[in-house]
């Protein structure tokens, strides 16, 4: 057996193997899909939905086009915010004794760009069929993205149509920032990372205690892990407004009340 090893090691720096992997991309970036969510995580938690609190509600989310990507993110927020303040969501507008209606006056990014130096040029051709180019030479570039968010929520009463609540127009911004110096980079920093980044490894970070502890103060997240212990409570009696108080209880489940 060990005569006929050492023969078969002489074959191995002939084999050769060959592998692909094939690697795809997303139609949008996750930097973007990620500054958007986080301009409406903030833009959404500084409306204040207790005056919904033990309401039931219908929302309604028409207002914001199907086409919108960000649709079913913006509007899951709102439901678990709507949730986490006590208001009693259905499904079914008839259900429902208020509707909040949601609307959004911008959700989406933009960028903007800095150099400091010779951008890239095209020359004239020298030679027929091979082009002539000056690279770029950045003694110090920028590229920033901001994600934007401008959102509004009121309620009204589904059968008077009389108002009840509006949160007034909220904004919020998410960034990220990306910096070449003498060709070096991109040093990328911003609120969707948690600590500086260097070609997209994290730069190490000096200790805080070594300048007197953490100077920025803990504060809780209104969107992270929560449990309601209510969540089991029984459902509470049907709220009959007092104008239909002659009519049939079948009539309050009806989009338009029939009135005697």
């Amino acid at each position: 057996m060990t005569r006929l090893r050492h023969p078969a090691l002489l074959l191995v720096p002939f084999l050769a193997g060959c592998g692909t992997t094939r690697m795809t991309d997303t139609a949008r970036s996750a930097t973007e899909m990620l500054l958007v969510s986080q301009a409406a995580d903030k833009a959404v938690v500084q409306i204040d939905f207790t005056p919904l609190s033990g309401k039931t509600v219908f929302l309604d989310a028409s207002s914001i086009p199907e086409k919108d990507l960000d649709k079913g993110y913006l509007v899951s927020l709102i439901r678990q915010q709507l949730l986490s303040t006590g208001a009693l969501l259905h499904d079914e507008k008839p259900r429902a004794e208020y509707v909040v209606e949601l609307r959004s006056g911008g959700l989406g990014t933009d960028r903007r760009s800095m150099l400091l130096g010779t951008p890239a040029v095209q020359l004239p051709s020298v030679v027929p069929g091979i082009p002539t180019s000056v690279p770029e030479i950045a003694l110090l570039k920028k590229n920033d993205q901001r994600g934007i968010a401008k959102i509004g929520v009121f309620a009204y009463s589904r059968v008077t149509g009389r108002a009840l609540w509006q949160s007034g127009t909220v904004e919020a911004e998410s960034r990220v920032n990306d910096t070449w110096v003498f060709g070096a980079g991109p040093f990328t920093r911003g609120s969707i990372l948690k600590r500086s980044e260097l070609a997209g490894e994290p730069l190490p970070t000096i200790p805080t205690t070594i300048f007197g502890g953490n100077t920025h103060p803990t504060t809780t997240n209104p969107l992270g892990e929560q449990y309601f212990p209510n969540s089991q409570m029984p459902l509470p009696s049907p709220v009959i407004p007092a104008g239909l108080l002659g009519v049939t209880g079948a009539a309050v489940l009806a989009d338009k009340p029939v009135v005697r």
